[in-house]
């Protein structure tokens, strides 16, 4: 169990990754600038606390990889994890209603988060 917290952490890395892309990715720096200053700003931290969140996750799962998969605490900051990503998956059904490759993609590794963080949980 200890090497799926690692790959856990390897997989939430990614995700810290991938938010840093975001404006380049999705254009922010011109798309946003058609945002009211605080909505552009809400939205822009809201990502950089993000890729804190997901770095933060990485590094627990490097550095604890046994008491996350032994302790209670462990167990409760994994399940706590696998309901963020069940959420995003759902969240992805209520706001990204666009039947795309990318959109479905996106959605299986939503999922895919889902079942690495509960995996640790249930065995």
């Amino acid at each position: 169990m200890q090497t799926l917290v690692i790959i856990c952490g390897v997989y939430s890395l990614g995700f810290a990754g991938f938010h840093i892309a975001f404006w380049k990715l999705f254009g922010w720096k011109k798309d946003l600038s058609n945002l009211r200053f605080y909505n552009k700003a809400i939205l822009q931290i809201l990502n950089l606390r993000l890729i804190y969140v997901f770095a933060f996750t990485a590094a627990m799962c490097f550095i604890f990889p046994r008491e996350l998969a032994t302790t209670a605490l462990g167990k409760t900051f994994l399940a706590g994890n696998a309901v963020f990503w069940l959420g995003r998956t759902i969240e992805q059904f209520i706001f990204l209603r666009h039947n795309s490759r990318m959109v479905r993609i996106l959605t299986g590794i939503f999922i895919l988060g889902f079942i690495l963080f509960l995996l640790p949980v249930i065995f």
